[in-house]
């Protein structure tokens, strides 16, 4: 099926794996005090909006106390 060699716009990119730059990227620029602090902010957020959702929301998923029916109507009580 993969066979025949035709030629192909773009045929360099199939011989891509041979190809080896000389040239070395630009190192990677040093993140400020003012981005690390930022970042660290958000992860605080992050983490006290989870903590704070189980906190609010397991009171509402216990299943200690079955629900209790305090409501009766007048006309069960047979005045």
């Amino acid at each position: 099926m993969f066979g025949r060699r035709e030629p192909v716009p773009f045929a360099f990119l199939a011989e891509a794996d041979r190809f080896r730059s000389n040239v070395t990227p630009p190192p990677r620029e040093r993140a400020t005090a003012g981005q690390i602090a930022g970042r660290c902010l958000l992860g605080v957020t992050m983490v006290a909006a989870l903590v704070g959702s189980l906190v609010f929301g397991m009171p509402a998923l216990s299943q200690d106390q079955a629900p209790q029916q305090t409501q009766h109507s007048q006309a069960s009580e047979g005045r």
